[in-house]
């Protein structure tokens, strides 16, 4: 890639996070059957930190002599928002149970479109007349998936409540983000989040070494999809505008529709992907009515970064 413009080179990254990404639903789905939610949830996170840790610690011996100084309430942030990625891969991770991993990747991309409609409401202002199109493609799109994948069912429930979860850890990180680097703030998520997971996992009843044929899974979950995809995505932010950057977000769905037919052997039918049509647009759509960038969208500069895989 070194013949590359680096404008090309964050198009190119953006679209292997989305892929990657993309990838997941169908990689949980399977792994859902050897590991309950809150132990996927945990292992998957704390390989992630641990992956992480060197990055970091190689990161803060390359800093400058005087580097801006962590925040007193970075781990109170990150125990804000690391709550909010609990509640989303949970509802995640539950609706993969029972509903199909494409079906969960469109049901979960409503998430891109609730946000503005939060800040239409939070902030009392006119609700944009690209949103007004945006919600009823959403809905609709939604709807023609449901009706091809048989009746509702508990995990598409579970898909729904992921995305309004996703919706308000996106309106959280926005707040607080700007406030801290990206690495540090990112460890510190992780760490949040593999905590959190522990701790619902001793709830439940306990801790569980997984089996052998978890561990793959688990790596390119923890190390890949997590790690790996955080700082490529931080790097891509650096040359690629929000705009573009929405664009290739919102073919995440369509990527984990692809990964789940290859890896798993899910299909879907005309209605179907008429409906995962609609859902992107609907997700565009959204994107165009929210003037101000949000950086976990990802905005375009240095210090932002998203944890949706």
């Amino acid at each position: 890639m070194t013949s590359l413009t680096p404008h090309t080179r964050g198009l190119l990254l953006l679209i292997l996070v989305t892929a990657v990404w993309g990838s997941t639903f169908a990689v949980v789905k399977e792994l859902g059957a050897l590991l309950d939610p809150a132990e996927l949830i945990a292992w998957r996170f704390t390989v992630a930190a641990v992956a992480l840790l060197p990055v970091l610690a190689l990161s803060r011996r390359q800093a400058p002599v005087s580097p801006r100084p962590p925040r007193r309430d970075l781990w109170r942030d990150g125990l804000l928002i690391g709550a909010w990625l609990v509640a989303g891969y949970g509802t995640q991770t539950i609706a993969l149970q029972t509903t199909s991993a494409n079906r969960a990747a469109f049901f979960t991309a409503l998430s891109v479109v609730l946000v503005p409609v939060w800040l239409v409401f939070a902030q009392r202002r006119r609700m944009p007349a690209a949103l007004w199109v945006a919600l009823p493609l959403a809905v609709l799109g939604l709807g023609l998936l449901s009706w091809e994948g048989g009746a509702f069912v508990a995990g598409d429930a579970w898909a729904l409540a992921c995305a309004v979860t996703y919706a308000a850890f996106i309106i959280a990180l926005e707040r607080v983000a700007p406030r801290h680097a990206a690495l540090p703030f990112t460890f510190a998520q992780l760490i949040v989040v593999a905590v959190l997971a522990w701790a619902w996992a001793l709830v439940q009843g306990g801790v569980t070494v997984p089996p052998a044929a978890a561990w793959g899974p688990l790596l390119y979950l923890g190390v890949i999809a997590t790690a790996a995809t955080t700082l490529m995505q931080t790097v891509g932010q650096k040359t690629v505008t929000a705009a573009e950057a929405s664009l290739i977000y919102a073919l995440e769905p369509v990527t984990a529709t692809l990964f789940s037919f290859l890896l798993i052997g899910e299909r879907v039918g005309l209605r179907g992907a008429l409906g995962g049509a609609l859902v992107v647009v609907a997700t565009v759509l959204s994107q165009r009515a929210d003037a101000a960038p949000h950086p976990e969208l990802p905005a375009p500069h240095p210090g932002t970064e998203d944890l949706t895989g």
